[in-house]
């Protein structure tokens, strides 16, 4: 037998520290009531039907009820057995942009903390698929492998910033070449997903070439582009005194747009490829995406666990504590004469 509510044991405490003590005090309490109420001789013709050893039996019988309930509170278990339970699913890779043109804020609040909070809506929504992080800029960092951990996922992605690979620029080209290698390398089929999440910006890492490559390889890329196509966004910073101020080059503020051509072409180059466009005051749910393109497609079975399997019991106690109450009810306090 195990318990599944260890917690619920300390409430039998009450039963030394609270029950009998006041039981004894009301006992005693009743005798000094009735001595003050008559003389002794005389108490005892009065009470002559009534029984203190049935007072002492209906209050055990309470208290017996009491621990059953506790019984029942700690919610006990037993008939083991185990059972297989395969589990099916997909492996998906989210590719993040961590550059720092992720900073525009012409997404609210920012390129990169808009993707993240769609990354934990995916993660949330996720049932049974693994998920992989992968962070990019001038290089790729796997920051979470494939796993089913989806609260070491998401503690992964509250702690990404621009900070989370050692080198500027952005290199979509060789972040999917990366995961594709790296990440989804050790399984094969039409079971892998990349959500690329980016504004579009490369620096000449051949990013539709690696698109093929991962089309040969049976892995889906679904493109998310975050930006504006049209005007752009200034790339904000924190001056010494923290100022905010805008990074420049060659002493002009550096606007960037999002890249939405190449994020098709990428899109484009992997069968089953998806492009969507967030472009300011348009609706990103990540989530939904998953439900209706992830979450619906074919799955491949990933492992075979072992489930131990109790069961509940609490209702004998249950049971057993309303019968001691009913036999408390009608047991008399009086014995016959």
């Amino acid at each position: 037998m195990i318990l599944g509510n260890y917690n619920a044991l300390w409430l039998l405490f009450a039963v030394p520290m609270i029950i009998v003590p006041v039981y004894l005090w009301c006992f005693l309490r009743k005798r000094r009531a009735l001595n003050v109420f008559a003389e002794r001789k005389l108490m005892e013709s009065i009470s002559a039907s009534a029984s203190f050893k049935r007072q002492v039996f209906k209050a055990v019988l309470l208290t017996a009820a009491f621990v059953s309930i506790v019984a029942a509170l700690t919610e006990p278990k037993w008939n083991k057995r185990t059972r297989e339970v395969k589990h099916k699913g997909r492996d998906v890779a989210v590719v993040l942009d961590v550059s720092r043109s992720m900073l525009a804020e012409d997404i609210s609040p920012s390129r990169l903390e808009r993707a993240k909070i769609a990354i934990g809506d995916l993660i949330e929504a996720m049932a049974g698929d693994r998920i992989a992080i992968v962070t990019f800029a001038g290089n790729s960092t796997v920051k979470c492998p494939l796993t089913q951990d989806y609260a070491f996922a998401r503690m992964v992605v509250d702690d990404i910033t621009t900070e989370s690979t050692s080198r500027g620029g952005t290199m979509i080209g060789d972040a999917l070449r990366k995961t594709a290698d790296e990440v989804l390398g050790d399984t094969q089929g039409r079971y892998r997903d990349i959500v690329l999440i980016t504004d579009g910006s490369d620096q000449e890492s051949f990013p539709v070439e690696a698109a093929q490559k991962c089309s040969e390889k049976e892995i889906r890329i679904l493109a998310i582009g975050l930006g504006s196509s049209d005007e752009g966004a200034r790339i904000p910073m924190v001056g010494n005194g923290g100022e905010k101020t805008f990074l420049k080059y060659n002493g002009r503020e550096v606007w960037v747009k999002l890249e939405g051509e190449l994020l098709r072409q990428i899109a484009a180059a992997s069968e089953g490829g998806m492009y969507l466009a967030v472009e300011p005051g348009t609706t990103f749910n990540l989530d939904q995406i998953y439900d209706q393109l992830i979450a619906s497609a074919q799955k491949r079975e990933l492992e075979t666990a072992a489930v131990t399997e109790y069961d509940e019991q609490f209702q004998i106690f249950i049971g057993l504590a309303l019968i001691l109450i009913f036999c408390e009810a009608i047991v008399s306090e009086r014995r016959k004469v």
